[in-house]
């Protein structure tokens, strides 16, 4: 831990109490849009497709103006902001219309300030532990997730399963909102200024890392999102303060994994990392038939693996850093949004089962697609 900068360790602290106020909402929209708004899986489908768009495509123009015009701190102040007023509002909610409309606002903010948030992080990288480091920052972030699922399954405990301890715990969210705000403006530090206002942003030598991305891209078209395994976990009939059980060994895991993650793809590279984290992804959505804690538990190594892999590999390689984060975020909006729709669309008119067939058929394919091009690559670099 020592290779870790205190800045990134307060932007831990930032991810930590946002994603606890992110998952006491994420964890019960699905159940809340479904169960107590009436609205079919589909209308779920397009809620999870416009959030997951406006909060990544968006990112490509922040992190474009980010690298150009060296706003980092602002944006992210900026973003934290706006993500922590719009969150409490779905408390007032009674339209898959209003949350959909929530939802995009509450994204926009996470699009302002994800690529300068990974673009300082990258900035205060120590000794080229770029896998370490985003591991530890993930892992932080990610303990902020199992937070909330535990305020979740307190509060229901305790208190009421009911529609108006849902809402109540909508409107909580603003307290951890909040906090995250105050660190971000008192004690994170701006990322050190070193380029020119006139550089050049779209940078050729850049385009190399796109195979890699675009295959990513792709696998996350055909995974199903948390969303779903949620509300797969209420059909077979798990109760309201069983679900955010389900959620915290999804983020348990991925806090216990995420700086092991990231020391492995140090060690052994990212691409292998990738292709274990594909392993993982497919797993867990073969488990949701079998065992749903276990298909969890596979989201959760999926999810940090892969992730963290592919932001070190940004973060070891590019040179447009907080540009190629945008359009790392942009690329994960475009394919996530429209598999979202897509799944949503096969469950409810030709049930789970072919879902499943269409998800786990298309990540095998992409898990070929990135053996086969990490083959070629060490076959190419041995021949040079």
């Amino acid at each position: 831990m020592k290779s870790i900068d205190k800045n990134v360790v307060y932007i831990g602290w930032v991810s930590f109490f946002t994603d606890m106020s992110s998952n006491m909402v994420t964890t019960l929209l699905p159940v809340f849009v479904v169960y107590v708004l009436n609205e079919g899986v589909d209308k779920l489908g397009i809620i999870i497709a416009i959030a997951t768009f406006i909060s990544y495509a968006f990112r490509i123009l922040f992190g474009y103006l980010s690298d150009k015009y060296q706003i980092v701190k602002p944006f992210l102040v900026a973003g934290y902001l706006l993500s922590t007023v719009s969150k409490p509002l779905l408390g007032f909610s009674h339209s898959f219309i209003s949350v959909a409309l929530l939802q995009g606002v509450e994204r926009m903010g996470k699009a302002i300030r994800s690529a300068s948030k990974d673009s300082l992080i990258s900035s205060y990288v120590k000794n080229n532990a770029h896998g370490r480091t985003f591991g530890f920052h993930k892992m932080l972030d990610i303990a902020g997730e199992l937070s909330g699922a535990f305020l979740i399954f307190v509060i229901f405990m305790f208190i009421a399963q009911d529609e108006k301890s849902i809402r109540f715990i909508f409107e909580l969210t603003i307290i951890p909102g909040l906090i995250a705000v105050a660190i971000v403006v008192f004690l994170v530090k701006d990322a050190p200024k070193k380029i020119k206002k006139d550089k050049q942003v779209i940078n050729k030598e850049d385009y190399k890392l796109l195979p890699v991305l675009f295959i990513y891209f792709g696998f996350l078209f055909f995974i199903m999102s948390d969303q779903f395994f949620i509300l797969k976990a209420r059909n077979e009939g798990f109760s309201l303060a069983t679900i955010p059980l389900l959620v915290m060994m999804l983020t348990a895991v991925q806090t216990l994994m995420s700086y092991y993650g990231g020391v492995l793809s140090d060690k052994i590279g990212v691409i292998r990392v990738l292709l274990l984290s594909f392993i993982f992804g497919i797993v867990s959505i073969s488990m949701l038939n079998i065992n749903l804690w276990l298909a969890f538990a596979f989201l959760g190594l999926f999810t940090v693996f892969s992730l963290n892999a592919t932001r070190a590999y940004i973060s070891e390689y590019a040179n447009s850093k907080g540009f190629v984060y945008g359009i790392f975020y942009g690329g994960i909006a475009v394919f996530s949004a429209l598999g979202a729709i897509v799944i949503g669309y096969i469950w409810k008119n030709y049930g789970f089962e072919n879902a499943v067939i269409v998800s786990e058929g298309g990540m095998g394919v992409m898990f070929l697609t990135l053996l086969v091009w990490n083959i070629f690559e060490k076959s190419r670099y041995s021949r040079a």
